[in-house]
């Protein structure tokens, strides 16, 4: 049956490990797009297309993907056409897309959030928009209520170092059921080939009131950042690298650098951007160990592809893709010998979009493992990978180069309220997994062993690899 109880789930075994004891862990979503303001205003959305597809400009670009693929026009899809016209076109776009995670995960959201075990079709897309603006237009259906309703214990969003987090601060001090914790996302700062670069470390230099005129004192802007995010709850960073090659420059160099960029300047060799982004990197790494907190390192991804796209709607719209950068393994090996060297290689989180990294990404990892449990991770199944296959994959290989049994497990990568059923599906993909290497002999049916593997990467691993809950947030 379609999405019934046990789909995904092709045994008793399977069944009992998903309903006895994945089921119902709480959810830790450390790695989202969620707006914090969202939060803190926690208003009432106007209709299911708000809060599945576009609020002002801003939604779910996994889904825009592919209505552009099935014709739509933008003002449907990104721009201010006709809320209930928006939604007609993804049902339509739905209905073509089997196979795709999409397909799936939309239905779940209706029957998670809704109640609703419908069909998504043109057919039954007058009673599916009744039914479920009935639901938003009650208290129940606010941004709270929503975290609430799936039992989520924690987000981390993305924010950037000239954040205040003053949403944050006051979301704090409120007497929610979950955490709201921000993450340090300083991609802008070694991005010397952009001509908003000079602005954007003016901005940097006011937010930590620290002049930036040479590489030192971006450095003590840096770490000013980096301690603010800390007092406010902080304990991750994340760094969309795209591609990343390891090069070491001296202070000097990486001096002129700055100063060429901060005059307006773009034009620079492939090695000297190298030079300045491990230059980066090796300092925010001695920071963020000095201070306990995570590195996430997202890998391999090319963005914005289209010019037009992004001209005309913007950035994080859909116009992503999978990288192809060859010796990536090779370059973070680089840069993790040197911070280890120099006693600064933190707690990290490794995730590429491109699959054929994560078998030299996992077997490199192990190399720099040591002095805690499992301190360097395979990232889980990211973005593009988001399907039933790529969780497998990623789970595979995690637990044939490391130790599956402390992986942190799923997250979200969502700027939708509506997208927690996903940790559901990888649960019920991890389930599977599990119960096939039992059938096949290769582990026990043993279920108080099972059931521990399974409650630790659905929750217990992610409490205590990231101490969100040990936190004493200044207020």
């Amino acid at each position: 049956m379609f999405l019934d109880k046990n789909f995904l789930l092709e045994n008793e075994i399977a069944k009992r490990l998903f309903h006895k004891f994945a089921k119902h862990q709480p959810i830790i979503d450390y790695h989202c797009h969620l707006d914090p303001a969202y939060l803190l205003e926690n208003k009432q959305y106007k209709n299911l297309t708000q809060v599945w597809l576009n609020d002002k400009g801003a939604g779910d670009h996994y889904k825009w993907r592919l209505m552009r693929a099935n014709g739509i026009e933008e003002e449907l899809i990104s721009g201010p056409g006709d809320d209930y016209e928006k939604f007609l076109a993804f049902v339509k776009t739905v209905e073509k897309a089997p196979g795709n995670p999409i397909f799936e995960w939309s239905h779940l959201e209706l029957q998670r959030y809704f109640d609703i075990d419908l069909t998504i079709s043109e057919k039954n897309a007058p009673e599916i928009w009744r039914r479920a603006n009935e639901k938003i237009q009650t208290d129940s259906y606010r941004p709270k209520e929503l975290l609430e309703m799936m039992d989520v214990k924690a987000i981390c969003t993305t924010d950037d170092p000239t954040d205040d987090l003053g949403y944050h601060t006051e979301l704090s001090k409120q007497d929610n059921s979950f955490k709201v914790l921000p993450t340090f996302r300083p991609d802008k700062v070694w991005s010397i080939k952009s001509s908003g670069f000079s602005n954007y470390i003016l901005k940097l230099s006011q937010a930590a009131a620290i002049p930036i005129k040479d590489f030192n004192g971006l450095k003590q802007a840096l770490s000013q950042r980096v301690d603010h995010f800390h007092q406010i709850g902080c304990r991750l960073a994340d760094h969309g690298l795209n591609t990343y090659f390891y090069e070491i420059a001296d202070e000097k160099k990486l001096d002129n650098l700055l100063i060429k960029a901060l005059a307006g300047k773009t034009d620079f060799y492939l090695s000297e951007i190298a030079q300045f982004v491990t230059g980066i990197q090796l300092h925010l790494m001695s920071e963020y160990t000095r201070y306990g907190w995570t590195m996430q390192m997202h890998l391999n991804a090319l963005r914005n592809n289209s010019s037009i796209l992004k001209e005309q709607i913007g950035v994080d719209v859909g116009g992503d893709s999978m990288g192809d950068q060859a010796s990536l393994t090779q370059n973070v090996v680089a840069l993790f010998d040197t911070a280890e060297k120099s006693g600064c290689l933190p707690k990290t989180i490794l995730y590429s979009l491109n699959p054929t990294d994560w078998l030299p990404l996992a077997t490199a990892m192990q190399s720099f493992q040591g002095g805690m449990i499992q301190k360097i991770q395979l990232g889980c199944a990211w973005w593009f990978n988001d399907t039933a296959e790529g969780m497998r994959q990623q789970l595979t290989t995690m637990a044939q180069q490391s130790l599956l049994s402390n992986f942190t497990g799923m997250l979200t990568d969502s700027r939708s309220f509506l997208s927690y059923p996903r940790h559901e599906y990888f649960r019920r993909v991890l389930c599977q997994l599990l119960s096939e290497w039992v059938k096949a002999g290769r582990i026990p049916d043993d279920e108080i062993y099972l059931s521990q593997i399974v409650e630790n990467i659905c929750y217990r691993n992610a409490y205590n690899y990231f101490n969100f809950f040990e936190i004493g947030i200044r207020k």
